[in-house]
C-alpha cells in the first residue's frame, strides 16, 4: 500500500503538471474532443494492462451502476463543465474558483455521509482560497468573466466534490481501486464520445506529435496515476482533507510556468502561496497528546 503521504503529493505534482499538457492539447483540438481523446487512451492503457496482468475482477451490475455514476462525476460531465468555464474566463480566476472544491468537500460529506467537518477544515480552507485569489491577483482583477462562465465553474467544481463522495460509495461497494478507475474512466469517455456526437464536434485527428504526447501524459500519469493516489488520499484522509491537492497544484502548475513561459513572481504571488502552505499545514497538523498529570506517591502505593 502506497503511503498516504506520497499519495498526496504525487496527486498534487501531477495535476500541477497537467495545466501545461491541457494548455498543448487543446491548442491542436476543439476542448471536447481533446478529452474524449484523454478518457479513450486513458481507459484503454488501463483495459489493456490491467487485463494482461488479470487483474480486471467480475464486478456485478450494481457495481458496475457506481462506476457509472463515478465516471459521470469524475471523468467527463466536471470536465465539460470546467473547460466551458475556461472559455471565456482567465485561468487564475478558475483556478480559485475550483479552489473551493476544499470547501464543497466537507459539505457534501456532511450533507450526504452526515460526517461533520473537522474544525480545521474552515481556517485551512480560508486560507487556501484567499492565498490561491493572492497568487492569481493580477489575472483576477483583469479578468472579464461572463456571469455564465462563473456559474459553469462552480457547477463543475461541485460536481467534482460530489464525485469524491461517489468514491466513497465505490469502496464500499467492494470494488478494487485500479478496476474501479478504469471501469469509471471508460464510461466517463463513452459519455464524452456521445457528447461530441450530440454537439455536432468535428472529429479529427491531429496531426502534431505535440498533441499526442501531451494526451499521452495527461492519459497515464495524469488520470491513471494521478486519479488512483487522489483516491488513496480519500480512502485514508477523507474527502475534506484529499480536496485541499486542488488550492496546492496551481502553485505547482505557476512553478513551471516560471521556467517555460517566464512567469513573474509578485509580493502577492508570494505571499498567496505562503497563505494557502499554511492552510495545508494546519489542516494536516496532528492533534496534540492530552496532558496526564503523573501518579502520585500515594496512588503508587
Amino acid at each position: 500500500m502506497m503511503p498516504v503521504s506520497l499519495a498526496y503529493g504525487l496527486t498534487v505534482l501531477i495535476w500541477g503538471l497537467t495545466w501545461t499538457a491541457i494548455h498543448i492539447q487543446v491548442a491542436y483540438a476543439v476542448v471536447d474532443l481533446s478529452v474524449f481523446y484523454r478518457f479513450v487512451a486513458a481507459s484503454a492503457i488501463a483495459l489493456l494492462s490491467l487485463g494482461l496482468a488479470r487483474r480486471l475482477p467480475r464486478l456485478t451490475l450494481r457495481q458496475h451502476g457506481w462506476l457509472v455514476l463515478q465516471g459521470l462525476m469524475l471523468f467527463s460531465v466536471n470536465f465539460l463543465l470546467i473547460y466551458r468555464a475556461a472559455e471565456h474566463m482567465t485561468s487564475g480566476l478558475l483556478a480559485v474558483l475550483f479552489s473551493l472544491a476544499s470547501l464543497f468537500n466537507a459539505l457534501n460529506g456532511w450533507i450526504w455521509l452526515r460526517q461533520k467537518p473537522s474544525a480545521r477544515i474552515y481556517p485551512a480552507a480560508a486560507l487556501g482560497v484567499l492565498g490561491v485569489t493572492l497568487l492569481f491577483w493580477q489575472d483576477v482583477t483583469q479578468g472579464d468573466a461572463t456571469l455564465g462562465s462563473i456559474l459553469f465553474a462552480v457547477a463543475g467544481t461541485y460536481w467534482f466534490s460530489c464525485g469524491n463522495l461517489v468514491t466513497v460509495k465505490v469502496r464500499a461497494a467492494g470494488i478494487p481501486l485500479l478496476a474501479g478507475n478504469t471501469w469509471a474512466m471508460l464510461y466517463g469517455a463513452l459519455v464524452l464520445g456521445a457528447w461530441c456526437l450530440l454537439n455536432g464536434v468535428h472529429w479529427t485527428l491531429p496531426q502534431a506529435s505535440g498533441f499526442w504526447w501531451a494526451t499521452l501524459f495527461l492519459a497515464v500519469p495524469g488520470s491513471i496515476v494521478a486519479f488512483a493516489t487522489y483516491l488513496i488520499v480519500i480512502r485514508e484522509l477523507g474527502a475534506e482533507k484529499a480536496g485541499y491537492a486542488t488550492v496546492l497544484f496551481p502553485i505547482v502548475a505557476l512553478t513551471v510556468s516560471t521556467w517555460l513561459e517566464g512567469f513573474h513572481w509578485t509580493p502577492s504571488a508570494w505571499i498567496g502561496t505562503a497563505l494557502a502552505l499554511c492552510g495545508n499545514l494546519i489542516l494536516f497538523q496532528k492533534p496534540k497528546a492530552p496532558l496526564t498529570k503523573p501518579l502520585s506517591q500515594e496512588s503508587r502505593g
